[in-house]
């Protein structure tokens, strides 16, 4: 007698699983939250100043004001955002470029007298051209030599940024006097233009501009080109991409030296804004610029935006309605953004 197999059942055979669908995956939300504050405290300030064109003229101040600030503050975020460098010696190459672009304006002042407006942007454009590509020069010895060899050691790197800095400021007082030198603007720049009642500067339009160009040439650069693409990359996984045969060291010190050429170029703003300057300018201004990144978040060109724009319109608006607390309106307003959000409206920084 022999045994005999079982027969199973027949078994109905279950499809295969279909792979998920990427429109089925939720995706991250937008923080939006932040990108409103501007527009908000705009609105809010309007009923409290009570006149349209004195809330136009001191808004378009405040706008000017931040963009300057930012394009200051936006190299510095740059480098420690990819670079993980605290550069404290950043103010040095404010001044810097702001003298280096007076070997431009203080010769061709006579051009800058004549009120014609493309004239008078070319002679701009020339000296800001001469103010970056020193800073960006300046930019790239400082890291060679100062920088390379203390990375990743951030006490060390604050000591010796901030001595460069002191340094600097000295070299800048053997070169060009530690005399004050006046930098008039030029005379298409001068005055204001009048929107019914309200006045707003020429000068202030045009740094708001510029503002504008330098945030979105950052923005395309970082976001949609293959530059900026590597560069996000070897923030990441920066062995990974060097192992792809891409040399990240020489990628991250073109970035310090563009950090330095923006720094360059806010100085060149900012002189013409104060119409005179010194070799002290840079340090002075370090404390806003540092301010400004602590705002937006580590490492965020997005938030030190919106962090510039913010602080320079409170100043203002400040200024116009309480002058005493316009003294203290950036820690004040320090104090309330990381009381909201500890890392600030954007932070880029994973250090």
């Amino acid at each position: 007698m022999t045994a005999q197999t079982p027969v199973l059942p027949p078994t109905t055979a279950l499809p295969p699983a279909a792979p998920p669908s990427d429109a089925a995956l939720p995706s991250a939300p937008r923080d939006l939250a932040p990108l409103l504050l501007v527009p908000a405290l705009m609105l809010l300030m309007l009923p409290l100043v009570g006149s349209f064109p004195i809330w136009l003229t001191l808004t378009v101040a405040g706008l000017a004001m931040g963009m300057m600030i930012f394009i200051m503050a936006s190299g510095l975020t740059l480098v420690f955002g990819l670079m993980d460098v605290l550069n404290f010696g950043h103010g040095a190459f404010v001044a810097v470029g702001a003298y280096a672009a007076t070997m431009v304006l203080l010769p061709m002042q006579n051009m800058l007298e004549i009120d014609s407006l493309p004239l008078n942007l070319g002679v701009l454009a020339l000296a800001i051209g001469v103010a970056m590509l020193t800073t960006a020069v300046l930019g790239w010895a400082f890291e060679r030599i100062i920088i390379a060899p203390v990375y990743g050691q951030h006490l060390k790197q604050i000591l010796i940024t901030m001595g460069g800095m002191i340094v600097a400021e000295q070299l800048i007082n053997v070169i060009w006097g530690a005399e004050q030198i006046a930098l008039p603007l030029p005379a298409s720049l001068r005055g204001a233009i009048l929107f019914g009642d309200a006045a707003v500067e020429k000068y202030r339009l045009v740094a708001v501009v510029i503002g504008l160009v330098v945030f979105a040439a950052m923005f395309l650069v970082l976001n949609r080109t293959k530059i900026g693409l590597l560069i996000r990359a070897g923030v990441e996984n920066r062995e990974m991409v060097e192992a792809l045969g891409y040399r990240v060291r020489r990628l991250f010190v073109a970035v310090f030296a563009a950090g330095s050429a923006l720094a360059g170029l806010g100085g060149v703003l900012w002189g013409l804004y104060k119409e005179s300057l010194t070799a002290a300018m840079g340090s002075e201004i370090m404390v806003m610029i540092f301010i400004v990144i602590i705002i937006g978040g580590l490492g965020s060109v997005g938030g030190c935006f919106i962090g510039a724009l913010l602080m320079a319109l409170v100043a203002n608006y400040a200024g116009f309605l309480a002058p005493k607390v316009a003294l203290i309106s950036h820690i004040i307003l320090m104090i309330a953004i990381l009381l909201w959000r500890p890392a600030g409206l954007y932070s880029g920084s994973r250090r």
